[in-house]
C-alpha cells in the first residue's frame, strides 16, 4: 500500500489565498517546487507562511536579504519534499543571490485521523466560500501583477522607445517630401524597437506568477 498525503499542503500568497503545492492523496515520497515573488517595490524579504488542509495554517519562516528591486521581479522558488518517513522539509531560495532557507514544519503522526477528517470536513464545509474568495482574490491580483509588469517594463524600455522615436520625429521634421518608400523604411525602424517590447510587457503581463508573497516580520 502506497503512503499518500492526507492533506492538502501549500502556502499563503497575497489576499490570504492557499496556492497549493501538494494536492491531497499525492504519493509519497514527493518533490514539489513553485516560482513566487515580492508584493512590493523593494521588499527585503518575504514570509513563507504554510498551510496544511487548506485553512490551517502550521508554520512560518521568513527568507531575507533580497535585492531591491521593483515588485514582482525576484524569482523566488519554494519547495515542499516529504520523505519516505512524512517528514515535510520546506526551502526557499532567492534564485539571482542563491540565498536558500529551510525549515522541518510536520512529524509524522503528529495529526490523528479523527483531525484528519475534521480538516477535511472542514476544508469541504468552506469550499464555496473559500473558491469565491480566491477568484475574487486573483481577479485581483491579475489585474496588479499586469499593471506592475507593464510599469516595471516600460521604466526599463522607457529611453529605448523614447530615443527611437524622436529619431523617426527629427527625420520626419527635414523629409517631409521624402518617397512613400522612404516614410516605411523609418516606421519600420521605429517598429522594430518598440514591438520586442511589446511583446516582452505583454508576455510578462500574461505569464504572471500565482501572487507576491508578503513581507517579512518587520
Amino acid at each position: 500500500l502506497l503512503d499518500v498525503t492526507p492533506l492538502t499542503l501549500g502556502l499563503e500568497t497575497t489576499g490570504g489565498v492557499m496556492t497549493a503545492l501538494v494536492k491531497r492523496n499525492t504519493t509519497v515520497p514527493c518533490k514539489k517546487s513553485q516560482v513566487f515573488s515580492t508584493y512590493s517595490d523593494n521588499q527585503p524579504g518575504v514570509l513563507i507562511q504554510v498551510y496544511e488542509g487548506e485553512r490551517v495554517r502550521t508554520k512560518e519562516f521568513e527568507l531575507s536579504g533580497i535585492p531591491p528591486a521593483p515588485r514582482g521581479m525576484p524569482q523566488i522558488e519554494v519547495v515542499f519534499e516529504i520523505d519516505v518517513d512524512g517528514i515535510l522539509n520546506v526551502s526557499a531560495e532567492d534564485k539571482k543571490t542563491g540565498n536558500k532557507k529551510i525549515t522541518i514544519t510536520n512529524d509524522k503522526g503528529r495529526l490523528s485521523k479523527d483531525d484528519i477528517e475534521r480538516m477535511v470536513s472542514e476544508a469541504e464545509k468552506y469550499k464555496d466560500e473559500d473558491e469565491k474568495h480566491r477568484g475574487r482574490i486573483e481577479a485581483k491580483n491579475g489585474l496588479e501583477n499586469y499593471a506592475y509588469s507593464v510599469r516595471n517594463q516600460l521604466n526599463h524600455d522607457k529611453k529605448k522607445i523614447e530615443d527611437a522615436a524622436q529619431k523617426a520625429i527629427d527625420w520626419l521634421e527635414h523629409n517631409q517630401t521624402a518617397e512613400k518608400e522612404e516614410f516605411e523604411h523609418h516606421q519600420k525602424e521605429l517598429e522594430a524597437v518598440v514591438n520586442p517590447i511589446m511583446t516582452r510587457i505583454m508576455g510578462a503581463a500574461g505569464g504572471g506568477m500565482p501572487g507576491g508573497m508578503p513581507g517579512g516580520f518587520g
